[in-house]
């Protein structure tokens, strides 16, 4: 008798080389066990700002400022990105008969990730890990140590 041990896997997905062989672990995975997947991309705009080497009569502070329009316009382009690497993945798993569902979210990737497994009861997030610094590592923090620490369910790694 087949084990029911993961029925449902979440595979947040970024576009990059890790979290594509994270997504082809994960639907061997789902394959095994008969598994649902659900791929979720997180998107956010953030603008840091900008220091003008002079004062402008547009900024007389130094600082750029972004207006609402290109705000929205960085923002439409984030969720388009979005949208194409969800689309070309669940294409690829329909293709190998794997059921998936899809859903795009705007915020931050650790608390998004962590709540959807949450609020979804997922079994095991399947995620890649990026191959980044360790100094970078320590400032910023990284998103697949964010996970581990804050999932409810298990959280496979892949590299």
């Amino acid at each position: 008798m087949q084990s029911l041990l993961f029925k449902k896997i979440l595979v947040p997905l970024d576009g990059s080389q890790h979290s594509q062989r994270a997504l082809e672990t994960a639907a061997q995975i789902a394959k095994k066990f008969k598994a649902r997947m659900t791929l979720i991309h997180v998107y956010s705009v953030t603008v840091p700002p900008v220091i003008m080497p002079e004062p402008t009569t547009l900024t007389p502070s130094g600082v750029a400022v972004v207006t609402p329009v290109e705000l929205s316009k960085m923002v439409e382009a984030a969720r388009e990105v979005g949208k194409r690497i969800l689309a070309e993945a669940e294409e690829k798993l329909r293709s190998e008969d794997v059921e998936v569902d899809t859903t795009l979210n705007e915020g931050n990737t650790v608390q998004e990730i962590t709540r959807v497994a949450k609020e979804g009861n997922f079994d095991l997030i399947v995620m890649g890990i990026r191959g980044i610094g360790r100094l970078r590592e320590l400032l910023v923090g990284s998103v697949s140590e964010g996970v581990i620490k804050h999932s409810s369910c298990p959280v496979l790694v892949v590299k």
